[in-house]
């Protein structure tokens, strides 16, 4: 049984006031964007992005809502339906058969038609969908498809923004329904690519390639697709044929960091760090392509007094990374502090009462940024580290390669591995504050002229352009 959640909106907001307030303040080009992903809460890369794009839209005049399973976001401009999260028990179940399904669960199938014996090859049974897993998609996706027409007609949407649920099948059935609710609407959708499912090895064995082609990402006519690198634009394009903007990660340049304030005043001792010791900034959630055994080496290797605190936790791909992580920080002897109990995206207490900080709390404090993963689809720690100020260590993972270093920033970078090189490069850097000053300030301006919100902003007023045409 599946149960919906649903916030009812108040006097102020009700959708059969919203028409009559865009009249009322002369809002005639104001459009009602819907956002609709599996979760927007927290502090992942898809979360953050979401919130930063609709900043902007807010600052141009449209008004913004979301459709998902998780949700920080006002109650009174939220559509919650649970099974849309990605961790939701069914979902979880689906994800288990379809992408790491055995022998043993596709021949369960047998009992309920019995007969199909011979239809059942043991070799390829990972590629075979058992036919209870069809019809419990087929059901959910329906189920999504019904309440993604509330959404709109509740809100009286314009136009939906989608952020990655046509992109990364952590949710089938709310992919499916998606695809299917703008070919039977042709809503104008922005269809927001962060990291489609063949940059990922887990789904690479799957028994659902019938319903990846349709889906992840459909080509329809009214979704005009947007990507976060260059490399994606291309993939894209000989995939399926369709055209796509890049428009990659951004920050609010114009805005510096306010100065660290009283709140912070005991941050580094409540992370562990004691005085006379570097902070070691690892911003990352804790799963296998952030490389984090190439931080925890360099830490070794520096041999200064240092801590490496991991801000996140460890995300939507388990726990076995996590424990190879610890295994390799004892064998190093290297002291990691997992603190992602007390930094979140925003401040607040934990159960016990301790503080929790922000992220932007720590990155002030870090001595070094440390980021050697092996793909990203852009980099947000990257940006955010440029934002902060901070010097940063690099692996030259392949978009920073192509998009981000021909841009000219000034950065520790390593190859795949840590060198003397590198060694010798961040003791410089730890031991020279004018070096820091002067690599921060260049890169800040660099970022504000290819990362800033007012890029962000001219993108979206041409796409929405390219949805409406020109007023």
């Amino acid at each position: 049984m599946v149960f919906i959640y649903c916030f009812e909106l108040p006097n102020a907001f009700r959708i059969n006031d919203i028409k009559s307030y865009r009249r009322r303040f002369s809002l005639k080009n104001q459009r009602l964007v819907g956002f609709v992903s599996t979760r927007f809460a927290g502090t992942d890369g898809v979360s953050l992005e979401t919130a930063k794009w609709a900043e902007v839209l807010e600052r141009m005049g449209h008004q913004c809502f979301y459709f998902c399973g998780e949700c920080d976001r006002p109650e009174e401009i939220s559509y919650i339906v649970p099974e849309a999260f990605y961790r939701h028990p069914e979902i979880e179940a689906i994800n288990q058969a379809v992408f790491h399904g055995d022998w043993g669960n596709l021949h369960k199938d047998q009992a309920h038609h019995p007969g199909l014996e011979g239809f059942y090859q043991d070799f390829f049974s990972v590629y075979i969908r058992p036919a209870a897993i069809t019809n419990q998609i087929q059901q959910l996706k329906n189920y999504f498809k019904e309440h993604l027409y509330q959404f709109a007609r509740r809100f009286q949407l314009d136009v939906l923004i989608v952020e990655n649920a046509l992109t990364i099948p952590v949710n089938v059935p709310l992919g499916m329904a998606i695809s299917e609710f703008i070919a039977e609407t042709g809503y104008p959708v922005i269809a927001h690519h962060h990291d489609f499912y063949w940059e990922r090895q887990r789904f690479t064995n799957n028994s659902i390639q019938d319903y990846l082609a349709s889906a992840f990402p459909p080509a329809l006519p009214s979704i005009h697709h947007v990507v976060i690198n260059s490399v994606q634009s291309t993939q894209l394009a000989s995939r399926i044929g369709v055209p796509s903007m890049v428009i990659p990660n951004v920050m609010d340049f114009k805005s510096p960091p306010p100065d660290p304030d009283g709140y912070t005043k005991n941050l580094r001792e409540e992370l562990g760090v004691a005085p006379g010791q570097y902070l070691f900034l690892q911003p990352t959630r804790i799963i296998q392509r952030k490389g984090i055994e190439h931080a925890i080496e360099l830490t070794r290797r520096l041999g200064e007094p240092a801590e490496l605190v991991i801000s996140h936790a460890a995300g939507d791909e388990g726990t076995d990374y996590e424990k190879r992580v610890r295994e390799f920080a004892r064998l190093l002897n290297v002291t990691i502090n997992f603190e992602s109990d007390i930094i979140s995206d925003r401040r607040g207490t934990t159960p016990d009462g301790r503080k929790v900080y922000a992220l932007s709390d720590v990155y002030p404090q870090a001595d070094l940024v440390t980021y050697p993963s092996a793909i990203e689809g852009f980099g947000n720690a990257f940006l955010e580290a440029v934002y902060f100020q901070r010097p940063l260590v690099v692996n030259n993972y392949s978009i920073y390669e192509t998009d981000i270093k021909p841009k000219g920033f000034q950065v520790i970078e390593f190859d795949g591995y840590i060198n003397e090189e590198t060694i010798h490069a961040v003791k410089r850097i730890l031991k020279d504050p004018e070096l820091v000053h002067q690599q921060a300030c260049h890169n800040y301006q660099l970022a504000n002229r290819y990362y800033s919100y007012e890029m962000l902003e001219r993108r979206l007023a041409l796409l929405l352009a390219e949805c409406f045409g020109e007023d």
